[in-house]
C-alpha cells in the first residue's frame, strides 16, 4: 500500500506544481496548455533534483544553482526570455503555496509539491 500512497502523493504534488506553472505561464505568456505545464513541472523537478544532488550541499550557491536550473527549464519551455521565466516561476510558487495551503486545510495533502521548488 505504501507504493500506491507514494504514487498518489507524487501525482497530486505534480499536478499542483503544474497548476502553478500553468497559472504563471497563462498570465505572463498567454500559453494555455496544461499538458505543457505538467511536462515543464516534471522536467523542472528532475533538473532541480539532479543539480541539488551534485551541488546542493554547497551553502547558498548550491540551492541558487538549482533554482537557476529550474528557471532555465521554464525559459526553455516558454517564450519571452529569462525575465518571463523568472516571473512565471514566482507566480507558480505563489499559486502552488495557495493551492497547497487550501489542500492542507481540508486534510487532503501535506504542504509540498513536485515541480515547484520551495513548496
Amino acid at each position: 500500500m505504501a507504493v500506491v500512497d507514494t504514487l498518489a502523493v507524487f501525482v497530486v504534488s505534480l499536478l499542483v506544481g503544474a497548476l502553478g506553472i500553468y497559472v504563471g505561464a497563462r498570465l505572463v505568456t498567454d500559453e494555455s496548455d496544461f499538458t505543457d505545464a505538467v511536462v515543464t513541472a516534471l522536467i523542472g523537478s528532475v533538473v532541480w533534483a539532479i543539480v541539488a544532488f551534485f551541488v546542493g550541499w554547497i551553502p547558498l550557491l548550491g540551492p541558487l544553482l538549482a533554482l537557476i536550473a529550474y528557471v532555465a527549464v521554464i525559459n526553455y519551455r516558454y517564450p519571452g526570455g529569462w525575465r518571463n521565466a523568472i516571473v512565471i516561476a514566482l507566480i507558480a510558487w505563489v499559486a502552488s503555496v495557495v493551492v497547497l495551503f487550501v489542500l492542507s486545510l481540508v486534510g487532503f495533502t501535506a504542504f509540498e509539491a513536485v515541480g515547484v521548488p520551495g513548496t
